[in-house]
């Protein structure tokens, strides 16, 4: 281990040392003053708007080779500042999800007992470009009473600084340990990799980035981790769809935010009525910009369609660029997203009830919906206030992960005096 990996590990092991102290503070915190964190952090979140977006520039100014989708996600604005403050006060209006009672019930032999919410203990969050992440995951994190350990990006790192400075002000404002929100202080790989190997420190790793990211966490992680690797999503427009629904779903679907995990990268088409419909939906997309990749069906009704090469359908775009391919009903549409999906998020436009039924319950992925935008697959939305990422994994949490899925449980036995025979 060089030098640098060298203090990047004791760099890492000194911030969770302090996180577990803060974590075992903050599981005993009473709502009141996890509350009063979140609120206080928006407060100073708009109050040091100026100073984000500053810093902000200098990330962007400092990595001038972006692709316009990466741009995007890296990119803060006044309202995507103001977006940060209002999810901090949505999170501090949801319930409590420590110390709930999960279930309870009694044994034969009189003892009572009580699954119990928890706290995971300390969190590593590892993401990239995105620096509205930190503001979510601190706050879901602060929430549910765990600690969190905070690793953006080298090219967000100025704009995570100045978020992170605005949940400290909160922390200290509710008199709650500041060490429960940290960030990293370096860009140096090694801290990642000291991450992933602080078993007993960190009690799960979350990334959120791109699949290169993703999978050397997948891989290296001697810690638990809780991940999606690619978005890879599909709307599937089913022979019985209403036709203007279905060209406003896709194109909220394809193109309202193109770099983001819940983007359609695939539109699956019934042949039944693609002869009609989908020129109207190349039209609808194609005038906004988007470019297209499509299957020799596809191009026998569009032929200005450029046509779709092996590894088209297997790729996350993240960009205007739409897959499509024409299906012949339910089952084919649910075995070409098995061949190509990665469980992230799925949609059918339907008003065949029956279909819909049979497409959602034949899904393995994570989120299914019915006559509605991929793009509704997010914290916000599922009423979670914010989310820390998607977990497209069989275990502990599946889809959005809020403040429920940052909880494990233990249980309460009560009794009487009895004693086991």
């Amino acid at each position: 281990m060089n030098a640098l990996a060298d203090e990047a590990a004791r760099q890492l092991e000194a911030a969770a040392r302090a996180a577990r102290a803060a974590a075992a503070e903050l599981a005993r915190a009473p709502r009141p003053a996890k509350d009063q964190a979140l609120r206080e952090a928006a407060r100073a979140l708009r109050a040091s708007a100026p100073a984000i977006l500053a810093a902000n520039e200098a990330d962007i100014a400092g990595a001038p080779d972006l692709s316009a989708a990466f741009k995007d996600r890296l990119l803060l604005t006044q309202g995507r500042v103001e977006a940060m403050a209002r999810g901090l006060e949505e999170v501090a209006e949801l319930p409590d999800p420590v110390g709930r009672t999960l279930a309870e019930w009694i044994r034969p032999n009189g003892l009572t007992i009580r699954r119990i919410a928890q706290p995971l203990g300390v969190i590593g969050m590892v993401f990239e470009s995105r620096p509205n992440v930190a503001a979510d995951a601190a706050a879901l994190c602060l929430k549910s009473g765990n600690a969190v350990i905070l690793r953006g990006g080298r090219e967000s790192l100025r704009s995570v600084g100045a978020i992170h400075a605005a949940m400290a002000t909160g922390l200290r404002a509710a008199g709650l340990p500041e060490a429960a929100v940290q960030v990293a202080q370096t860009a140096d790989r090694g801290f990642v990799g000291a991450m992933l190997r602080a078993a007993g420190l960190i009690d799960l790793i979350i990334p959120r980035g791109g699949k290169g990211l993703v999978t050397r966490v997948m891989e290296e992680a001697r810690v638990p981790v809780l991940a999606h690797a690619e978005g890879l999503c599909h709307t599937y427009v089913h022979a019985a769809a209403d036709p203007a629904m279905a060209r406003a779903i896709l194109r909220n679907a394809k193109l309202r935010r193109t770099g983001v995990c819940g983007a359609t990268e695939t539109l699956l088409i019934d042949a039944a009525i693609a002869p009609g419909l989908l020129p109207l939906l190349v039209a609808d997309l194609r005038a906004e910009g988007c470019g297209f990749r499509a299957d020799e069906r596809a191009r026998a009704i569009c032929p200005d369609l450029p046509a779709a090469g092996p590894e088209d359908f297997a790729t996350e775009w993240l960009d205007a660029i739409l897959s499509v391919a024409v299906v012949d009903g339910v089952d084919s549409a649910l075995a070409h997203i098995r061949r190509y999906g990665s469980e992230h998020t799925e949609a059918i436009v339907t008003e065949d009830a029956e279909a819909a039924a049979a497409f959602l319950n034949g899904l393995d992925s994570s989120v299914g919906l019915w006559n509605a935008s991929t793009q509704f697959c997010d914290g916000g939305e599922f009423g979670f206030g914010a989310e820390i990422g998607i977990a497209t994994g069989r275990l502990h949490a599946r889809g959005p992960v809020g403040l429920e899925q940052l909880c494990t449980y233990r249980y309460h036995v009560i009794g009487s005096g009895q004693v086991r025979p």
